[in-house]
């Protein structure tokens, strides 16, 4: 899950790109990785934010007569899991999502309503938020193919992975955002703060021939971009204690964070950043730097 502009329907270039022997991606607004299992059998990592990329990576998989045998969900975002329905309704093709993801999977409505905490308005129920349902099957480590390895990146969603393929290309997921994205728009959607941090600092000590992130550019080194995502959410929790030098309640914090970085606010943004905002605030309070009191039918947030 990524912040972008609203501009209609923009046709992003879809491209297939080999970064290995047997390990490529299309470029979409949310990268989709395509493993070679052998000459004819192919798997997908992540299937895109609609059945539009469904269409694509499925127009990409008959022009080199190559048969889907799976597709592995590193999480439940709906810009991850778009093209699911279409690509499973085209090819009977399994599809394996990991832990609580499989159910936003199965359930694509607990997306909205999980970000807005309630039942979603019809503003809030739309492709970028919404994906269509499909049948997925919990991921476990039976079901990856021969010699892949399942990588743990909670923080960003809750039970994210990524993956390892046989010829060492490390698919990252939402695990970091690109320079651009963050200078951007300068908070990026994290479920669980501690826990994206940790996995920051765990990727950044990853060793691979070359990395994929779904958000930012493939490389062979990621240490310089994870130090960078890693000093960009000190720098909005640092952001957010000054805010907080007087009790603030959400709303106010959230307005004042929109104003502070030059945001514009939607019900998409409103979603997004509102829910990564939440996730500051109690990561902030769960390590002694801010308070919480109840006055006048508010929670207020205070600096310690």
């Amino acid at each position: 899950m990524f912040f972008k502009d609203r501009n209609g329907d923009i046709d992003f270039m879809h491209e297939l790109i080999q970064v290995s022997d047997r390990s490529y991606y299309i470029q979409a607004p949310a990268k989709i990785g395509l493993v070679r299992l052998s000459d004819s059998d192919i798997c997908v990592i992540d299937s895109g934010n609609d059945k539009e990329a469904g269409k694509k990576s499925r127009k990409v998989l008959d022009a080199n007569g190559w048969y889907l045998t799976a597709v592995y969900n590193t999480h439940s975002n709906a810009d991850h899991i778009g093209g699911n329905k279409y690509l499973q309704d085209q090819t009977g093709c399994k599809i394996y999502a990991p832990g609580i993801e499989c159910d936003f999977t199965r359930h694509t409505i607990l997306e909205p309503a999980f970000l807005y905490g309630g039942f979603p308005c019809k503003d809030m129920r739309h492709k970028f938020l919404l994906a269509q349902e499909s049948h997925v099957e919990p991921l476990t480590k039976d079901c990856l193919p021969e010699n892949f390895e399942m990588i743990p990146l909670p923080g960003h969603f809750f039970d994210m992975v990524g993956f390892r393929t046989p010829d060492d290309v490390v698919y990252l997921a939402d695990c970091l955002s690109s320079r651009e994205t963050l200078d951007k728009y300068q908070i990026s959607f994290i479920y669980d703060v501690g826990s994206y941090l940790a996995t920051l600092e765990m990727v950044k000590e990853l060793q691979a021939k070359y990395f994929v992130p779904a958000h930012a550019e493939a490389t062979d080194d990621i240490r310089e971009l994870a130090q960078h995502n890693i000093d960009k959410v000190h720098q909005i929790a640092e952001k957010i204690l000054e805010l907080c030098a007087e009790p603030l309640c959400f709303e106010d914090i959230l307005q004042r964070l929109f104003t502070e970085y030059a945001l514009t606010m939607n019900f998409e943004q409103y979603l997004l950043v509102g829910s990564a905002v939440r996730s500051y605030l109690s990561w902030l309070k769960d390590t002694g730097k801010l308070n919480a009191r109840f006055e006048h039918n508010k929670l207020l947030w205070k600096k310690v």
